[in-house]
């Protein structure tokens, strides 16, 4: 890189580290101020820094890999969780905002009761806040070193220590800010990154080697270029992606509401509901989701696809396992001077606004469920807001530390997914059923992990292990709950005041309130979902073959996006929809 390249990198440390500054004394009054900003974000703001975050740096490098291996259909791998994402904006959003919590994990002493639901939030919020969170930010920090070892050629005992200096940049600035520091600087560093890779999907496409868009489709098999997977019994067959009627029915049919995954989480989970729970009320917590599933599955993609696309013809000596560098390689032969160094601090912004969100959502869950909770409780909220400080650093550190053993992870979203199949409807039906308990979540957590081994052992690999863990883990939880005994009738009836979620599943319950808010009003939600599913699709698909140059197929994906649009803002409107920004 030239003197210029560096410097844009400089600035752009230089102003996202201002940014966050900027807003250190509005962080500081309490922990509503500090993890939920006072509970006043708009709903664009909520919604940027939910996509920035699910922007790490290994993304694109994932995309580009899904690509040059299956072509285009390949995406449908995490295409299908829009299906679920759709779930929690229609169903659930407005819910998280009326419980008014402080964390996901809260909703254990929330909505259930006696010692499990005691056990279960503190141990989801040592197990996800800060052994998932570390894993996570570490695997996160280890593609960061792979990025730069593949760009600058560096040694990667060297590159350790630039991406952990940037990383105490990033622990530093969330741990004076709190979440408005945080989503702010999420908002500038998504866009900058968006841009970086546009650019760099622009200047690709049109070089000499790849020639346009229409000559790339030329030298690359039709099939590469599918929406849709084939589905058969064989395996890869050139280009396309290839799937067994029985994964197709696993990714699309199962996948996306029984098994949990950061960021998909059935009924909305982690970060997302930090976002949901900090959105100015439940009308912005919707929208804000809603542009979080549009932004993420339809519009964001597609920069990466062209490059993945384009690595095809550019790099076809690339082995399987190194079919993701070619977006790496793209960046380095062809952006010239200063555009180089744009794309660079993209990537940066990319890695920091995933890195600042994990670590103050993972200071949430340590500090308030179970620092607050079970070890100092009724202190005053100036030194809550001091040891949520100090615990993000400590959360950077021993990430640091994790990153130095991490090698290589194979496979984890498919290990991910097989140990959280089947607690994903328990999540979903803790709203709407109450008889629902804290055994019913523990079983649903605990069995998968007891199967998975056995399954492992006879052979039986992802995601045909799906049709056994989900079945048999939801008969687990089952029989937990019809066996041990129910939440008590008293946090029973507070929950349902305050949430008012509605359903016959709740009648029992809510007969016994005589004032009992009006009922959810379950068809248009359910109708609201199906074309809040076709909106995504259709926007990706549009934009996808007006990209290619398919434009008859872009119009009527077009007409699917009005239509899909009009249902839901008719429906919306019913309750209030046009007050939205009032």
């Amino acid at each position: 890189m030239e003197t210029l390249d560096y410097l844009i990198v400089l600035l752009y440390f230089i102003i996202s580290f201002s940014i966050a500054f900027f807003f250190y004394k509005r962080a500081g009054k309490d922990t509503n101020e500090f993890f939920l900003s006072g509970r006043n974000l708009p709903w664009y703001l909520a919604g940027l820094s939910m996509v920035a975050t699910t922007f790490a740096a290994d993304t694109p490098l994932a995309v580009t890999e899904l690509v040059a291996k299956n072509g285009i259909a390949g995406n449908w791998l995490w295409w299908n969780f829009a299906f679920g994402g759709m779930l929690t904006v229609f169903f659930f959003s407005r819910l998280w905002r009326r419980a008014g919590l402080m964390t996901e994990v809260e909703f254990a002493e929330f909505r259930y009761s006696g010692r499990p639901a005691k056990f279960l939030r503190g141990f989801r919020a040592v197990y996800l806040g800060f052994v998932m969170n570390i894993i996570i930010i570490g695997w996160v920090n280890k593609a960061m070193i792979s990025i730069l070892t593949g760009f600058f050629r560096i040694d990667e005992s060297i590159v350790f220590f630039y991406v952990f200096a940037v990383m105490f940049i990033v622990a530093v600035y969330s741990a004076l800010s709190g979440l408005w520091g945080v989503v702010v600087t999420d908002a500038f560093q998504f866009i900058m990154a968006m841009t970086g890779c546009i650019i760099l999907a622009i200047i690709v496409v049109n070089s000499p080697q790849v020639g346009g868009m229409s000559e790339l489709q030329n030298k690359l098999p039709e099939t590469v270029f599918n929406f849709f997977p084939s589905i058969a019994d064989t395996g890869n067959a050139a280009g396309t992606m290839v799937l067994s009627l029985s994964s197709f029915l696993a990714y699309v049919g199962i996948i996306w509401w029984a098994s949990w995954y950061p960021g998909a989480e059935p009924g909305g989970g982690g970060y997302v509901v930090q976002r949901m729970l900090s959105a100015k009320n439940e009308k912005h917590s919707l929208f804000a989701t809603l542009f979080f599933q549009v932004a993420h599955y339809a519009i964001r993609p597609w920069p990466w696809i062209i490059v993945g696309l384009a690595s095809l013809v550019l790099y076809p000596e690339l082995s399987e396992n190194q079919k993701g560098l070619g977006y790496i390689y793209a960046m380095k032969d062809f952006l010239p001077t200063g555009l180089k160094g744009l794309l660079i601090a993209a990537f940066f912004a990319a890695y920091m606004s995933t890195i600042a969100t994990q670590l103050n959502w993972g200071a949430s869950y340590i500090i308030n469920d179970f620092y607050k909770r079970f070890l100092v409780m009724n202190n005053s909220e100036k030194h809550y807001v001091f040891v949520s400080r100090i615990f993000t650093l400590i959360l950077m550190i021993v990430s640091v530390l994790i990153t130095l053993f991490i090698n290589r992870i194979s496979g984890a979203w498919e290990f991910i997914l097989e140990c959280g199949a089947g607690l994903g409807l328990v999540l979903i039906m803790r709203w709407f059923w109450w008889r629902i308990n804290a055994w019913s979540e523990i079983s649903a957590m605990i069995t998968p992990f007891i199967i998975l081994p056995i399954l492992k052992a006879l052979q039986i690999e992802f995601p045909t292990t799906l049709f056994i863990i989900v079945p048999s883990t939801t008969l687990v939880w089952l029989l937990f709950t019809y066996l041990t005994k129910p939440t008590d009738e008293k946090i029973l009836i507070e929950f349902y005041k305050k949430v008012y979620p509605g359903g016959k599943l709740w009648k029992i319950i809510s007969d016994k309130i005589p004032d009992a808010p009006v009922k959810q009003n379950f068809s248009s939600m359910f109708m609201n979902w199906i074309f809040g599913v076709i909106l995504v699709y259709s926007s990706l698909f549009t934009i996808g073959k007006i990209i290619l140059g398919n434009y008859s197929d872009a119009i009527f994906y077009f007409v699917l996006i009005f239509i899909s649009l009009v249902v839901i803002t008719k429906n919306l409107n019913k309750e209030g929809w046009e007050k939205l920004l009032e």
